[in-house]
């Protein structure tokens, strides 16, 4: 089952193709990162951290505990579609975070 990630606001900003998916893309497909530690945390394809997951939200931490060079996965393929989950509702502030930017 896809796990779809927002941001604070709501809006739908990535997914993976299922909650123990090493692997994350943007809401039109394309691999944005991935995550070494099979924990939370995501680093995008460069190896750089990107964010955190906190329930359905994927923030990026103010400060981040340096955790090592992850390495490299191997390219994930094509995910497919998706889907479109909507609008996950404003989370509020968590203390600590942003929103993370994809390309921006």
């Amino acid at each position: 089952m896809v796990q779809h990630l927002f941001d604070r606001s709501g809006k739908w900003i990535a997914f993976r193709r299922s909650p123990h998916d090493k692997y994350l893309f943007d809401v039109k497909g394309k691999w944005v990162g991935w995550f070494p530690w099979s924990d939370d945390d995501a680093v995008d394809t460069s190896g750089t951290y990107l964010g955190s997951i906190f329930g359905n939200r994927l923030l990026r931490k103010v400060s981040p505990s340096y955790r090592g060079y992850p390495g490299y996965p191997g390219y994930p393929g094509y995910p497919g579609y998706p889907g479109y989950p909507g609008y996950a509702g404003y989370a509020g502030y968590l203390p600590g975070t942003t929103d993370v930017k994809f390309g921006r």
